[in-house]
């Protein structure tokens, strides 16, 4: 070997070395290999899922197809009844048996990303997803994403804790759960990746992008060879009729902005007022199911997931009047299935909406301006992806979305300007998206920053200083000695109970006997932990 084969050699190692090094510390070969472990299994939950889903209409409407509009057409009024009811019974029985108040969703997801400690438990997640399977099923009007991406996210959950990896594993490889879900639900990889960056993780760092795409391309790969590679939804070959046309997507940017808002609202009184009515667990999907089932017998174009309903607006089949009317009692009929505890998650019915919205906002600027004006079905397209982005707070994800579902890759120009708008709207007047409220109405504020969510999660037994070996126990009397600490006791409330009283440090007790002092929590310790943390997340968010 020449003198220039061992230089070149050398100055590889000196190049690559510690790069490689660098990769195996952070166990990033253990995390790939479980991204497409994750991938495979929020895959073929996904499928499974979708499989339940079927099943459970097959019992009600004799049809396991998603076209439930043609299927509930030919049934007697009582059929159209009882599927909600008897749907409403088995899942307020199986919330009694299991003992939550709800089936869990997207906003869950977020919290055990943003707040480490609180994990997302798999039997939880299958008790969930079995409630939602029932209930979109038997025809509540909910969406299948929400609860397919709980079970995605609570698998790649489970799989991080079990292999003991580092926080940043963990919340990459729940992500990893969440991108494959909605690949599979979607048919839509590349909306896989972006959902998961954009709504669960909260940032884009290369670290993380690889295992993300890894699971979403797995779960998109069984999802075809499940269910095809057609797009969900088939849409005519749209084109823009005119660039004078873009003042119009401006236009309905701001009315999905609006409807987006009254989407939210109306989902937040019906569960505001549900709350207020003192009625047995088991009885409020009964209840529910009532109403719904009630709406559905002349309006069965609300019953469950609603894509039939999205195609025939992307396709310009429906009439203005029904159009209008549809927005209306799709909204109703979505605050009360989620109100009466039915499980199921959001995305689908604001898609349907957005697409019922545009629909409309099409067919009134053609009559007004029939040369300048493009068809319905294109309006509907935008309305579908800007109602959903501005309610879900994920514009790049749900453009992509579209774009997937719909093949109208042509279009994009239009989508992005349409749903630029929307959610500018929302974050101006509205200032969240509908996972952020939930989140906030339990108290939790993740728009802040990481400090909020480790203020929140981090406990004072992280940074506690204990006694040394062999001391003695120190005896604490509140009276005299004032404020003490638990180990149990959040950062933010040491932090607080330190600057109020003027701290350096404070005692920590014993949590079974209030009186002995087992450990000290001084000023710096706190702040100096704090401060680490949020350069961990920084490294984290950036590399």
């Amino acid at each position: 070997m020449n003198v220039f084969a061992r230089r070149a050699i050398v100055a590889l190692r000196g190049w690559v070395g510690p790069n490689w090094r660098d990769f195996r510390k952070e166990r990033q070969p253990l995390v790939l290999c479980l991204a497409l472990a994750i991938g495979l299994g929020a895959g073929i939950a996904a499928i499974g899922f979708r499989e339940l889903i079927g099943l459970a209409q097959w019992f009600w409407l004799g049809s396991r197809s998603e076209q439930t509009l043609t299927a509930a057409a030919g049934m007697p009024w009582w059929v159209i009844v009882a599927g909600p009811v008897v749907g409403g019974l088995v899942v307020g029985l199986l919330l009694q048996r299991i003992s939550v108040r709800r089936a869990g969703g997207v906003a869950d997801v977020i919290e055990a990303r943003a707040f480490t400690g609180r994990k997302l438990g798999m039997a939880d997640g299958l008790w969930s997803a079995l409630v939602s399977a029932i209930s979109v099923g038997s025809g509540a009007s909910a969406g299948r994403e929400g609860p397919i991406v709980h079970l995605g996210a609570t698998l790649g959950g489970v799989i991080a804790r079990r292999a003991a990896l580092p926080e940043w594993c963990r919340r990459t490889l729940l992500s990893a759960g969440v991108a494959s879900a909605v690949a599979a639900s979607f048919n839509a990889p590349f909306a896989g990746v972006l959902f998961a960056h954009e709504v669960v993780l909260g940032h884009y760092a290369l670290r993380s992008f690889v295992p993300i795409m890894i699971a979403s391309t797995a779960g998109s790969v069984l999802s075809r060879l499940w269910f095809g590679p057609d797009a969900s939804f088939s849409v005519p070959a749209y084109a823009v009729a005119s660039y004078w046309e873009f003042p119009a997507f401006v236009l309905l940017g701001l009315v999905s902005a609006v409807v987006a808002i009254l989407f939210q609202l109306a989902l937040f009184i019906a569960d505001f007022a549900a709350r207020r009515v003192e009625i047995p667990l088991w009885t409020r999907p009964v209840a529910g199911g009532v109403l719904v089932g009630a709406i559905g017998v002349f309006f069965p174009h609300i019953l469950g997931v609603g894509y039939e309903v999205t195609d025939l607006a992307l396709s310009g089949q429906l009439p203005l009047a029904l159009v209008l009317s549809l927005i209306v009692l799709k909204t109703v009929a979505t605050a009360i299935s989620l109100a009466a505890r039915f499980g199921g998650g959001v995305f689908a019915p604001a898609m349907v909406v957005g697409a019922l919205t545009g629909s409309a906002f099409g067919m009134i600027a053609s009559s007004l301006f029939p040369d300048m004006a493009s068809s319905g079905g294109l309006y509907a397209m935008l309305g579908m992806g800007a109602v959903a982005g501005a309610v879900f707070g994920a514009p790049i994800s749900t453009a992509m979305i579209v774009f997937e579902l719909t093949g109208g890759y042509a279009l994009a120009i239009a989508l992005l300007l349409t749903v630029a708008v929307a959610q500018g709207v929302i974050q101006a007047v509205h200032g969240h998206s509908w996972f952020q409220w939930q989140l906030r109405l339990r108290g939790l504020d993740v728009r802040e920053g990481p400090h909020k969510p480790l203020g929140a999660s981090v406990r004072v037994m992280d940074f506690m200083e204990p006694l040394a070996a062999g001391s003695e126990p120190l005896a604490y009397d509140p009276e005299r000695n004032g404020t003490a600490l638990k180990p149990t006791d959040t950062l933010d409330a040491a932090l607080r109970a330190l600057d109020t009283g003027g701290h350096e440090r404070l005692p920590v007790v014993d949590p079974a006997d209030g009186t002995r002092i087992i450990a000290w929590v001084s000023l710096v310790a706190a702040l100096r932990h704090f401060n680490q943390a949020l350069v961990r997340t920084s490294v984290e968010e950036h590399r």
